[in-house]
């Protein structure tokens, strides 16, 4: 039955002409953005992961540039502590060569004080931006990253210890080969050359120790920044997969709604045209 009040047909084809126009706008909004979740009505659950998981993503980032930071201070604290330690092995070498007979001590220990003076020069100069790890002995604790393990938010840490090197220039100070402290009064100077030679090498193994140290420290800095850094990449591609637009699918889906839009706008204006023939019934 034909009707001149309802036209059952173009209504259908209306129907199918907006479902085909918002499936459109949408496949074109994720080829424009590259995105196929933009939002909570999008999907709730992935937008709800992809949000949380790319704000760690760009905090690890940030982490990962303040750890270049600390390890830069490592860095040069452990070229600081090498640079001591090469000094003392050439003061050691020195208080060594005294112990021959027919020395001039007063030579050798015109040698020792440019050392330790070399030694002070190394240590004043071995900060970086302001911060000093060769200043003393003192636990370092850095952020190393953060967890949502058992659904609660925190910030993992690393340790590493500061060294004192002036404690050896202090202690190499102390050896003066003219005036040995012959009725051993005070511990920290040594009343013959040997006990001299012998504070000098421990001194030697001091500055090898705090330099060994750093280096170990700047070490585990490198490796929590390369986890880190492959951490990022693995959470970056994990909220890709989830949120980004199959842009070969997404091709081939708006060429194909853009001919179902042509066919549905044939097929209602064809079905606005069905009344029309209603008036030849009455030629």
């Amino acid at each position: 039955m034909s009707s001149i009040l309802t036209n059952n047909s173009a209504m259908v084809a209306l129907a199918t002409l907006n479902n085909v126009n918002m499936k459109l706008n949408e496949t074109q909004n994720r080829v424009s953005t590259g995105l196929q979740i933009t939002s909570g009505k999008d999907n709730a659950a992935y937008f709800a992961i992809s949000e949380t998981m790319a704000g760690d993503s760009g905090m690890f980032q940030s982490i990962n540039d303040g750890l270049t930071s600390t390890k830069n201070s490592i860095a040069t604290a452990r070229l600081g502590a090498e640079t001591v330690a090469d000094l003392a092995e050439q003061f050691a070498e020195r208080v060594a060569f005294s112990q021959g007979s027919g020395i001039n001590l007063a030579d050798v220990q015109s040698e020792l004080d440019s050392i330790v003076t070399q030694i002070g020069n190394a240590i004043s100069q071995s900060s970086f931006n302001g911060d000093n790890l060769v200043a003393g002995v003192a636990t370092q604790t850095i952020v190393s990253g953060v967890t949502r393990a058992g659904g609660t938010f925190a910030a993992t840490t690393l340790t590493f210890s500061s060294v004192d090197l002036g404690a050896i220039q202090t202690a190499l100070g102390n050896i003066d080969l003219e005036n040995l402290d012959t009725g051993s009064t005070n511990a920290a100077v040594p009343d013959t050359l040997t006990e001299a030679l012998t504070m000098a090498e421990a001194q030697l193994g001091a500055a090898i120790t705090a330099a060994t140290s750093l280096g170990v420290s700047e070490k585990t800095v490198e490796r929590q920044q390369t986890f880190l850094s492959s951490l990022t990449d693995t959470i970056d591609s994990g909220v890709s997969a989830m949120v980004d637009a199959d842009m070969e699918a997404e091709a081939a889906r708006l060429q194909a709604l853009q001919v179902q839009q042509q066919l549905s706008t044939q097929s209602l204006s064809m079905a606005n045209q069905a009344p029309q023939n209603i008036m030849s019934l009455f030629r």
